[in-house]
């Protein structure tokens, strides 16, 4: 079952017209990842004892509606796909059951600043969703 970050769309948050300016969608990711790495049992402050720094490698954006003032959005946080070195996950925004956006941010493990193999502990951590 995917993780859930929730929030009303705040006035800050929107254009004139009161739709949702599309870098706030990113914010929403980034918040909602907190949740899911806790759901994977790795707390941010364990992450950082053991110098495992996951680092946004790539984003995209998928658009099929907007959210505007008034709304409350949902995101829903799945893993999509784990490799030796990254791992992708998608974050799904919903107003209601209505679709607005698919975020997908691929985080490549760090160390010492080069891309790292992910310790085998927390590898399968990931992998098990």
């Amino acid at each position: 079952m995917p993780e859930v970050w929730s929030s009303p769309v705040r006035y800050a948050e929107c254009d004139q017209q009161g739709v949702v300016f599309n870098g706030h969608y990113l914010t929403w990711a980034d918040e909602a990842s907190n949740g899911w790495w806790a759901a994977h049992g790795l707390t941010w402050d364990e992450l950082v004892a053991r110098r495992i720094d996951p680092v946004v490698r790539a984003s995209s954006l998928e658009w099929t509606s907007s959210a505007r003032w008034g709304d409350t959005v949902t995101v829903d946080a799945d893993t999509e796909k784990v490799g030796r070195t990254s791992v992708t996950v998608r974050f799904t925004v919903r107003v209601g059951e209505r679709v607005c956006c698919v975020v997908r941010n691929t985080y490549v493990a760090v160390a010492d600043g080069r891309a790292t193999p992910w310790p085998d502990d927390v590898r399968a951590r990931l992998t098990d969703s």
